[in-house]
């Protein structure tokens, strides 16, 4: 544990600083297990914040994802739902693969030939995203959380992606490990607006809930 990131969290969850400026709300500190887990988060957040790009911290504890620079938070979205299959994979900087592609209206007959600028309203509802380390996070719309069709194409489309991930490291690394899977249910329009913050190379941490 560096003492900057132990003075850090101190700092900025001790009630005197406000209750805006705390990184953490509602952190127990007497659970030794909690204080681990933020001060490994900001950690490695305080490696992001030293750069101009923009990353994304999923608080899996609060139930909410940051789009963050600089280490403030500029855009915020709540969690419904999420799952994961192993806690231990969520560790660490993940690098985003490829952002969603881009649901592109289609252009019609006898119309200008040339298409609208990309918006919001093109950005995908659910998608599967990729991350190396070996990472895929599934979002998806709070709307189809009831919909065992959508939710099974969904998982479906993950589980082939890590599958192929996994044959293909297996063979040029034997020890190579099927990817984390961590699902996320969000509204429909923050499901597009998170495709929309994303770029190829985005950042992502995430901290995990303080009984794990």
């Amino acid at each position: 544990m560096s003492f900057c990131a132990l003075f850090l969290l101190l700092a900025l969850t001790t009630p005197s600083w406000g209750k805006d400026l705390e990184a953490f709300p509602g952190l127990n500190f007497s659970n030794p297990a909690e204080l681990k887990e933020a001060t490994r988060v900001l950690e490695e957040e305080l490696k992001l914040a030293a750069r101009p790009q923009t990353y994304v911290f999923i608080d899996l504890a609060a139930g909410a994802i940051h789009i963050k620079g600089r280490g403030v938070a500029l855009h915020q979205i709540p969690i419904t739902v999420w799952s994961v299959t192993s806690h231990e994979g969520l560790k660490g900087i993940h690098r985003l693969v490829a952002r969603p592609a881009v649901v592109r209206r289609k252009i019609e007959p006898g119309a200008a030939a040339e298409q609208e600028p990309i918006s919001l309203a093109d950005m995908p509802t659910d998608y599967v995203l990729s991350f190396n380390p070996p990472l895929v996070i599934t979002v998806i719309p709070s709307t189809a959380s009831d919909s065992l069709l959508q939710r099974s194409l969904l998982l479906s489309k993950a589980g082939w992606r890590n599958v192929k991930n996994w044959a293909s490291a297996l063979f040029s690394d034997r020890s190579a490990t099927p990817s984390t899977q961590l699902q996320l249910t969000v509204s429909v329009d923050h499901a597009q607006s998170l495709a929309w913050s994303l770029v190829d190379g985005m950042a992502v941490i995430i901290r995990r809930p303080p009984d794990q």
